[in-house]
């Protein structure tokens, strides 16, 4: 079984055929999925779908792009209330695009103090901001959770770690050019490894470029188990259980 820890399936990109590609998915062996929400929107949608599908569970959280808009975080907190919401996210940085940096940080902040409050996991996007994260989520400590799509370097990766947190990886893992990524799934322990999606985007190679999904998530696992030269149901099975450990399920 595949535990997809980081999806948008609330994404437009799925308002086609969305019940056809979760249908796809379940048959060919995902057994969780984890939808993150992004937006107050999102966040909505991703209540109804943990709701409407059994293997599906939720995150809620502001993403750093909700900045600089007028967001309530008690409507946050409420929906981290409801039945199959297990974690606070995607929250975090993103210091690739000119956003605020200082409201970004700000909103973080009182995302990971909201999961201390409520005892939840939290999905950290951290885009170019690594040092940023590194300070905040240290002044959180006892708040755990992943950082998604991971793209640091391994002496952040052992940092990251030793604070108790594990480390999303997407298609990006079978890229050509993922020389540090792989250099990190190459020295971190498995026990610490998660996989994901995060789809619609990040397809892995041969489908790069193509809308994701998770039954892809295979690529990124069979990557996984040729770089630390194990068996791909061991990767698959300890994936899945860490994805388990992550948001206690």
């Amino acid at each position: 079984m595949i535990f997809d820890t980081h999806a948008h399936y609330d994404d437009e990109a799925f308002n086609e055929d969305r019940e056809e590609v979760i249908d796809k998915i379940k048959k060919a062996g995902v057994g969780l999925v984890l939808n993150c929400g992004a937006s107050i929107e999102g966040c909505f949608n991703t209540v109804e779908l943990a709701q409407k599908y059994d293997f599906f569970y939720g995150a809620v959280g502001l993403h750093p792009h909700e900045a600089e808009k007028k967001n309530d975080l008690n409507v946050i907190g409420d929906l981290l209330s409801k039945n199959k919401i297990v974690a606070v996210g995607e929250i975090g940085l993103d210091y690739y695009y000119p956003h605020d940096r200082e409201k970004q940080k700000r909103l973080f902040m009182e995302q990971m103090d909201l999961a201390r409050q409520l005892n939840k996991p939290v999905v950290i996007h951290d885009r170019d901001a690594h040092e940023d994260t590194l300070k905040i989520i240290k002044e959180f400590k006892g708040v755990t959770g992943v950082l998604h799509c991971y793209s640091g370097s391994y002496e952040f990766a052992k940092e990251v770690v030793k604070l108790g947190y594990f480390l999303g990886f997407t298609g990006v893992v079978t890229f050509k050019n993922a020389k540090k990524t792989v250099e990190v799934v190459q020295n971190i322990p498995l026990e610490y490894i998660l996989v994901e999606t995060d789809c619609p985007y990040m397809a892995p190679e041969p489908n790069r470029g193509k809308r994701n999904d998770s039954s892809y998530l295979i690529y990124v696992i069979d990557k996984i188990s040729k770089i630390k030269e194990l068996d791909y149901k061991k990767v698959e099975e300890t994936t899945y259980k860490n994805g388990l450990r992550a948001f206690n399920l």
